[in-house]
């Protein structure tokens, strides 16, 4: 297989569908795989009185195993193309989202957890990323970003849409409802957008190195590590977010504060993208984990005051987006891009593989305290150790 690669202002004319297909499997892999989780959870609490430990185990089951399937989407990839890659993911995660919402048993979670952690590789970052590196070059940033803000579009579309949906009929027909939903408009759109040929890999790049010998680098932990540190942070305040300011805000005021984040993420994503390809990343990178920690300070430093808790909320919200952004941004300019898949791939499990671990990590730290204090003091230190980390690039 194999294209001319176009000239660089016309990449994101001539590939526009390929990023609107991606966007939207992005708002679909997310809608169902990460913020709709908590709608499962709620809902099935709701319905057959499981423990809150019991059914987070099964996220966090579905969170592991996830990030161990996203060490292969460069394969997948290889053999099936961005478009069966994509549809693939899609389908098995809304079949595994399926099953869980309509679990009558503890163990039949477990099961949908298999089907979910599959779909999830197929169809989230790894599998976005990867799949537009094969159509462009120098708009890259731009196009991935683009890309990408579907994964913010959907914390206030496939989420509330589910909860609103479960009320009514029940979470067992609401999330096969708004699934097929999702597929029917999804699936044709992954077909057109990925249906011209992909640019083939250039013949003097090296073949990818074994995975042992990526994590033997420090170039590779250099980007995974940061990350890794800065998602667990991220993650673990988000879920938390609600009971947080709750005590403050109020049902309906906590709300709003997500709902901001969320708006402020798509601005942030949406204000970076037409200069993202020009920026130095890392420095970037470093400049987005620092305004995270300095949203989060606010949250500490005023706890009773509406004004300060949403305005933290916002300045923590403007850089949400583009942490799962960079990392893929890095690696295309540090790495052979015959390793662009494999690097990303490694990095992003790990990534998961952390923040799989942070909401509970971070709900028995307020447990022990009686507070949110230290949580939030933990978040502002692995933020800024982050940054520091991300910086320390060796030649």
């Amino acid at each position: 297989m194999s294209t001319t690669i176009p000239a660089p202002p016309a990449e994101l004319t001539r590939f526009w569908p390929a990023v609107l297909a991606c966007f939207m499997v992005a708002v679909f892999g997310w809608g169902f795989g990460f913020t709709g989780t908590s709608v499962y959870l709620a809902e099935l609490q709701r319905l057959h009185g499981w423990p809150n430990a019991l059914v987070a185990a099964a996220i966090t089951t579905y969170y592991l195993l996830g990030a161990l399937c996203l060490t292969q989407v460069h394969i997948a990839l290889r053999r099936l193309g961005p478009a069966r890659l994509l549809g693939a993911g899609m389908l098995l995660l809304g079949l595994g989202a399926t099953l869980f919402g309509r679990s009558q048993r503890p163990w039949h979670m477990f099961i949908a957890a298999m089907f979910m952690a599959v779909g999830w590789a197929g169809c989230t970052s790894t599998a976005i990323s990867t799949s537009l590196a094969l159509y462009f070059q120098r708009q890259r940033g731009l196009a991935i970003t683009l890309a990408l803000n579907g994964a913010s579009v959907a914390g206030f579309t496939i989420a509330p849409l589910l909860a609103a949906i479960s009320q009514i009929t029940g979470v067992g027909a609401a999330v096969p409802l708004v699934a097929i939903a999702g597929l029917a408009v999804v699936l044709p759109l992954v077909g057109i957008g990925f249906a011209s040929p992909v640019q083939a890999e250039p013949a003097d790049q090296p073949a990818p190195a074994g995975q042992r010998g990526l994590l033997a680098t420090w170039r590779f932990w250099s980007i995974a590590l940061p990350f890794a540190l800065a998602l667990a942070a991220q993650v673990g305040l988000i879920v938390h977010l609600v009971s947080l300011l709750r005590p403050a805000l109020g049902p309906s005021g906590s709300a709003a504060a997500l709902a901001l984040t969320s708006i402020a993420a798509v601005t942030g994503r949406l204000g970076l993208a037409t200069v993202i390809d020009r920026l130095p990343q890392r420095a970037a990178a470093a400049a987005s984990f620092t305004s995270q920690a300095g949203g989060v300070a606010l949250l500490l430093a005023f706890p009773h005051q509406p004004a300060a808790l949403y305005a933290g909320c916002v300045i923590f919200g403007l850089s949400v987006g583009n942490v799962i952004t960079y990392p893929a941004l890095i690696v295309q300019r540090e790495f052979p891009s015959s390793l662009f898949g494999v690097v990303v791939g490694l990095s992003t499990a790990f990534g998961q593989f952390t923040f799989a671990l942070a909401p509970a990590l971070l709900g028995l730290i307020r447990d022990l305290a009686a507070s949110y204090a230290p949580v939030l003091a933990l978040c502002i230190t692995l933020q800024l150790i982050a940054a520091v980390l991300v910086l320390r690039q060796r030649r």
